[in-house]
Formats: C-alpha cells, sequence, structure tokens
C-alpha cells in the first residue's frame, strides 16, 4: 500500500510541472549517461542521474544534462517512469534490484571498467543492449584511432594525477592505463598507492614528481602542496587536467588521451 501511495505521489507532482514519460531508457549513473547519449537518439532517454547535473561528477556538459529528466535513482521514481530498459551500477543496493525485479524492469548492471579493454568491452555491451550495434562500432574505432595517435615509448617522466584536493590516481586504475600507454609514469603508484587515495604532502616533497596534474588548480590543498614544492627547489610543473576527463571512461577515452599525450609532449623528450 505504501509503495502505491508513492507513486500516486509522484505521477501527482510530476503531472503538475513536466509530464511523465513512459518507455525509453534511465540511466543511473553519469558514467551510463554519457555512453547513452553518444549511442542513443536523445528521445530514446526518459532520464538521467542526477550527478550529471553536478559538475564535479558529470562528463557530459551542463547544458546537455539540463535537457533532461533526472532521477536520484530510488526504485519508486523509476518504476513510475516505467522505462524500457533501466541501466545500473553493479554497486545498486539489493533491496533496489529487488524492487526492479517485482516490476517487471528490464535491467543492465554494469561494472566500472579499469582497463581501456574492459571499457571498449562495456561499449559493446551497452550498444547491443539499446540496439546501437553500429554507433557502438564506430566509438570503439575513434578509440582505436587514439590509441593509434597517442602512444608513446620510451622515457616515461613521472606524472601525479590529483581527482581532487589530495586524492591521488594510483595503480589499477582506468586513467592509470591511459597514462603509460601516452607515455606517463604514475607517481601514485611509484609511492605504492593502488586505485585511489591521498598522498600527504610530504611524500610528495621527498620524492617529487616531473608534473601534477589536476582538474582544480585553485584549491587551498593544491596551494599549499605548491607552496611547498617551490620551496624545496622541485622542478615539478603543473598542468590542467579536466574534471569531465577524470570520472569515466568510454566515449571520453579519446580526449583524455589526447590530453595526456598533450601533457607529455609539453615536457620534451
Amino acid at each position: 500500500m505504501r509503495a502505491i501511495l508513492l507513486l500516486a505521489l509522484l505521477l501527482a507532482g510530476c503531472s503538475a510541472g513536466e509530464p511523465v514519460r513512459q518507455g525509453g531508457i534511465v540511466s543511473l549513473n553519469p558514467c551510463a549517461d554519457q555512453l547513452l547519449l553518444a549511442l542513443v537518439p536523445p528521445e530514446r532517454i526518459a532520464a538521467i542521474s542526477h550527478y550529471s547535473q553536478n559538475p564535479r561528477a558529470s562528463s557530459i556538459p551542463l547544458e546537455v544534462a539540463e535537457r533532461f529528466r533526472t532521477t536520484a535513482g530510488t526504485a519508486e521514481e523509476v518504476i513510475a517512469l516505467a522505462p524500457d530498459l533501466v541501466v545500473a551500477t553493479s554497486f545498486t543496493p539489493p533491496a533496489t534490484r529487488a524492487a526492479f525485479e517485482r516490476a517487471g524492469l528490464n535491467t543492465l548492471y554494469l561494472d566500472s571498467p579499469v582497463t581501456i579493454a574492459a571499457s571498449r568491452a562495456q561499449i559493446a555491451q551497452v550498444a547491443a543492449a539499446v540496439g546501437a550495434a553500429d554507433r557502438g562500432r564506430a566509438l570503439d574505432a575513434r578509440i582505436a584511432q587514439a590509441l593509434q595517435t597517442t602512444e608513446r615509448r620510451g622515457r616515461r617522466p613521472s606524472a601525479l594525477l590529483f581527482i581532487g584536493g589530495d586524492l591521488a590516481n594510483g595503480d589499477g586504475t582506468l586513467l592509470h592505463e591511459m597514462m603509460a600507454h601516452a607515455g606517463l609514469r604514475d607517481a601514485a603508484a611509484d609511492y605504492g598507492l593502488a586505485m585511489t587515495g591521498r598522498l600527504p604532502v610530504e611524500t610528495i616533497v621527498a620524492d617529487p614528481p616531473a608534473v601534477i596534474l589536476s582538474p582544480d588548480q585553485g584549491g587551498r590543498t593544491a596551494a599549499t602542496r605548491r607552496s611547498l614544492l617551490a620551496a624545496s627547489g622541485a622542478p615539478t610543473r603543473e598542468a590542467v587536467f579536466p574534471r569531465n576527463l577524470v570520472n569515466c571512461g568510454g566515449p571520453t577515452i579519446p580526449a583524455a588521451l589526447a590530453r595526456l599525450a598533450a601533457i607529455r609532449r609539453s615536457l620534451g623528450a
């Protein structure tokens, strides 16, 4: 009874403003949002995740994200939309999964790829699920071309990529592999950091990298790090790595590789 009332309230609330759209695809993850936008026409997307309207979490332009209905990912919201397909993540809570199953929703649960190969496989998986095999192959071809044009062999300058504040990207991640492909050595991995984690500035000053990549060079943590490195005489350079290239793989890979390759070229031979 409670679920029925919740659904009724949701429907009533939407009818007063934006009408409830039945069918289409509902995405509950910002990385799935950007992948769907690359694979299907906008009119097939019934809703995207609310994260894509947050510049710090999104991989798509804010003005594009604002054209779509969003949800917070609750079972009640999604079921009320009666979508043809729900694209969620492997981290979806069991209770939400069970609710989708009881409602008879067609669902696709995606992992978070930590390699380029896994990201390309996920593109093919989603493309097959939405009937967009041709667009999936075209996207994969763009990634293959980017891999060919950005590969760099030889000396690998050390680079430290901060996701934000003192949170750095380490070994075992998609960004780590892309950095290596473009000719950069992940300094966080040198420090023993796996996946992502916090690095104290003392560690960095003791063994400074050739370059620090960051999407936010104006924060207090970055300013402190910059000041201490300068005081130590470290020749560390800084480069911007846009935040919209940090969060996801898939369609982001070509642009991320191009930016990493440009940073590598700026460091010389």
